[in-house]
């Protein structure tokens, strides 16, 4: 059961950096900042506890079909008018005081699995709250029945060789930091965790074969910005009950923060690639200067794109090692992930947005060899829109991290215009993680399967090869599009730099070990205190044969 338990931790005990107005501070306290300040808001005017394996209880009579997104869409409207209420923080420290190691101690028992004994392909279980997750949410099943509520109950988990006294597991401060939905994907009993909330608007998604990786969030709120980040948080949850024939689960989540309120339906559908189609509603109560819709977060420490400064035998540690974009007008572009040594933040204009992701686009356990945290199976996560979001852009944005436990890479769409309140705003996007990266090209292109950053060099006579003062990028194309093309079959690379240096050299041979064809690009920087833009694509005549590959060198990286 620890192993199954860290399995949905992992994700979670990351911290996210985030350099606004200083060096970095960590996921943990920045979510704290947002969300560890109540605790089951209300929980007193629950309505009395009826056995459920000791958590469900009896609610408002209510006719299943008559509760929807439209329903949690007047509550977030409703909420907007009112003032913003902050949550209470009254766990008891010895709870809030412990460690990660402490923490994870703290199991949910997989015999209390909500609906597990129904014989539904799904089942619910819990964290408690501990550590920076202390506060709680409210939490309901809906059924044919109607609504009911779930309650924390200290029965329903083992605190392994803690010395919690009953009185802090009983504590009415007490509550549920968040909830994980099992499905069968690899096993049947227990059931797999497949999605996990926990902690302000975070999410995570994994399908069959996969371990958590990248993560989802309802919103960003003015994220790298001066006057610092605001974290949406979901106070509110009802989970529709599934028949026992449902291959999907559908979930309505409540968002609240100083600046907005929204509502949310997750549906929920497990498989090789797990699928999660989002609808949203967000209600302004205030103009928000930076609103990051469907923002993804992941962490990028080392590739061969970006080589360790120290000796380590894992050859790369990443979640994710690119960002994706793909728009109508500007095509597809591939942006290779960085560790930069300071902040970095860049926006792609996306006229017509058709979908982006940080992808993992290596799963090979060679490329990696770590055997605990086995990047190689880590999926890509893929955001495509379902309804019309206008014109905007994709940020990216960068933050330095000493090690692998830090959160430092985030992607969001960004409205070309910032939205004012008073009109609701509706995104719905589908959010797919996947190990099949291949169903994310165009077929008519190429795309960038490997990045290797080295010193450039010239061979001399002698056959020795020597350094010339230049930074080389190795890129290795792949694709149907390339596959069968002789020497001769006039492939060139077209590569730029932007104003803070030069290139020095580029060119393409065919690679007969892959059947693609491997681009060099030297370059010389100008300014090492500044970043450098590169960017590099294949065309075999006139007319363009891959995506874009665009890089941007990190300020004394």
């Amino acid at each position: 059961m620890a192993d199954r338990f860290n399995i949905g931790m992992r994700g979670f005990e990351r911290f996210e950096l985030a350099d606004i107005g200083q060096d970095s501070y960590d996921r943990s306290m920045s979510v704290s900042a947002s969300i560890r300040r109540s605790n089951l808001e209300k929980r007193k005017a629950l309505l009395p506890v009826v056995a459920l394996t000791g958590l469900l209880l009896s609610g408002i009579a209510q006719n299943v079909l008559a509760f929807g997104f439209d329903d949690v869409a007047k509550k977030a409207e409703d909420l907007s008018k009112q003032g913003y209420s902050e949550p209470e923080k009254n766990l008891p420290e010895a709870l809030r005081n412990l460690d990660y190691s402490q923490y994870e101690q703290i199991q949910y028992k997989r015999d209390r699995d909500v609906w597990s004994g129904d014989g539904v392909p799904f089942t619910l279980s819990f964290f408690h709250e501990g550590m920076h997750y202390d506060t709680a949410i409210q939490l309901h099943s809906v059924d044919d029945q109607g609504i009911h509520d779930f309650a924390y109950n200290p029965d329903d988990f083992t605190y392994g060789n803690l010395d919690l006294p009953d009185d802090v597991k009983n504590d009415d401060d007490s509550g549920i930091a968040g909830f994980k939905v099992n499905y069968a994907l690899n096993q049947t009993d227990p059931k797999d965790e497949t999605m996990v909330f926990l902690g302000a608007s975070y999410f995570r998604v994994v399908g069959k074969n996969q371990v958590y990786g990248v993560s989802g969030r309802g919103l960003a709120v003015d994220t790298g910005l001066p006057s610092g980040e605001e974290f949406p948080r979901f106070k509110e949850f009802w989970i529709v009950k599934p028949s026992k024939t449902s291959q999907y689960l559908t979930i309505f989540a409540l968002l609240d923060s100083p600046s907005l309120t929204g509502a949310y339906r997750f549906v929920l559908r497990p498989g090789a690639d797990t699928v999660v189609d989002v609808k949203s509603r967000i209600f302004l109560r205030r103009a928000v200067e930076k609103l990051g819709v469907a923002p993804l977060t992941s962490m990028y420490l080392y590739g061969p794109a970006q080589p360790s400064s120290t000796l380590n035998y894992r050859p790369a540690i990443h979640d994710s090692n690119g960002l994706l974009i793909s728009d109508s007008q500007n095509g597809w572009t591939w942006r290779p992930l960085a560790n930069p040594a300071k902040l970095m933040i860049n926006e792609q204009e996306a006229p017509r947005l058709r979908g982006y992701g940080l992808m993992q686009r290596d799963h090979e356990f060679e490329s990696y060899q770590d055997l605990e945290n086995r990047y190689d199976l880590r999926p890509s996560a893929w955001i495509e829109p379902q309804n019309e979001w206008g014109a905007g852009k994709v940020e990216l944005i960068q933050i330095p991290t000493p090690n692998e436990t830090n959160d430092n890479i985030v992607s969001m769409w960004l409205p070309e215009t910032a939205p004012q309140p008073g009109t609701p705003l509706d995104y719905d996007y589908r959010f797919t993680v996947t190990k099949d990266e291949s169903r994310y090209v165009d077929p008519s292109l190429a795309w960038v399967d490997q990045t290797r950053r080295s010193r450039g060099e010239v061979r001399k006579d002698n056959l020795v090869r020597e350094a010339d003062g230049s930074l080389a990028f190795v890129l290795d194309f792949k694709g149907p599009s390339l596959s069968g093309l002789s020497d001769d079959a006039n492939i060139s690379a077209q590569a730029s730099v932007g104003g803070n240096g030069e290139l020095v050299d580029s060119h393409a041979e065919r690679n007969p070990a892959t059947g693609g064809w491997r681009v060099f690009v030297k370059v010389k920087r100008s300014d090492n205190a500044q970043p450098l833009d590169i960017r590099a694509y294949l065309n075999q005549g006139d007319k363009r044969v891959s995506e874009t590959w665009y890089y941007r060198l990190p300020a004394n990286g």
